[in-house]
């Protein structure tokens, strides 16, 4: 059986509406995926931004600046004056103990 003129077309017209409708799924499928891809990256950056905030923040509270108050303060510490320090000789080369 031979398909004449009229089932051609239709035949060519459900291959081009199929070929359409699968280009457009993709094309819809990458757009999506393309804003979710800049989401993250805006997330990303703001997490970076965070960590680096956080990290500047640690550095600030582990400095000598707001550690020795601290310490005078909470703990009833004070810094040694020279007279209180007393250097300990660490181990010789010709001791022969290693």
């Amino acid at each position: 059986m031979r398909l004449k003129g009229r089932h051609w077309i239709a035949a060519w017209l459900v291959a081009f509406l199929a070929t359409t409708w699968v280009v457009y799924a993709r094309q819809t499928a990458a757009i999506r995926a393309a804003r979710e891809l800049a989401e993250i990256r805006a997330r990303r950056a703001n997490l970076e931004g965070r960590r680096a905030d956080l990290e500047r923040r640690i550095r600030r509270a582990e400095s000598r600046a707001v550690l020795v108050p601290l310490a005078q303060s909470r703990l009833g510490l004070h810094l040694p004056s020279d007279s209180e320090i007393i250097l300990l000789p660490g181990p010789t080369s010709g001791s022969g103990s290693h």
